[in-house]
């Protein structure tokens, strides 16, 4: 799924993406995956990728020194806006996590990243460390959430392509079905593929999520 298509499924499904959040058993890890992410980030000069409706933005803003929430898609960024956050902490931009073009004048020394992970091809990995490296620099903390796969929950997998990413079908409230592409990596997978950039690689999982924090070298 190229990029563009990914940034329109989720334009079409902005309006009713936060329902998710709302599932009962889902809600609970949620709310506790945001408590942990809130302590990680807490005084930190955060650069978020993907922040989609704000959902994570709205917690880790009550503890972070500063958010620069960024989207590629602009009806996530209006929905983003929408939260309540302490005054003059966070600022929204459009940029593209492949292509990060991010005002000079900002310096970040974390870079925190939900639901953004899954969507990236095992081929696009070592570019998307170069840009994050780039961002918050040697020493930068970086922190991911992402899904983990739930019976009778998650969508199941539609294909696999020959370097083992996964794809889902999903349906936009318009009836039409797209295929988007949803990793769920292992935490071995994901230890080994950050050591070659990242020290104090802790990954820990709830029903729903997974999160993994680390150290730029």
């Amino acid at each position: 799924m190229k990029r563009e298509a990914l940034a329109e499924y989720y334009a079409q499904c902005a309006e009713s993406f936060d329902e998710k959040y709302q599932e009962p058993d889902l809600e609970e890890d949620a709310y506790a995956a945001a408590e942990h992410v809130a302590e990680a980030l807490a005084d930190r000069d955060v650069l978020e990728l993907g922040c989609g409706s704000g959902f994570w933005t709205q917690h880790i803003a009550e503890t972070a020194k500063s958010i620069f929430a960024t989207d590629i898609n602009e009806v996530m960024l209006e929905l983003a806006q929408d939260h309540d956050y302490p005054e003059d902490k966070v600022k929204f931009a459009i940029a593209d996590w492949h292509d990060l073009q991010l005002p000079v004048e900002l310096k970040f020394n974390a870079c925190f990243a939900a639901g953004m992970w899954a969507h990236i091809r095992r081929d696009e990995y070592e570019s998307v460390f170069k840009n994050i490296r780039k961002a918050i620099g040697s020493g930068g903390l970086v922190v991911l959430i992402d899904d983990n796969i739930v019976e009778d929950f998650t969508a199941p997998t539609a294909r696999t392509d020959s370097d083992g990413n996964t794809y889902q079908i999903r349906e936009l409230p318009d009836g039409r079905r797209v295929e988007v592409i949803k990793n769920f990596p292992t935490d071995s997978y994901l230890k080994k593929k950050f050591a070659s950039i990242a020290r104090d690689i802790r990954v820990s999982r709830n029903e729903f999520f997974w999160m993994l924090t680390c150290v730029l070298k």
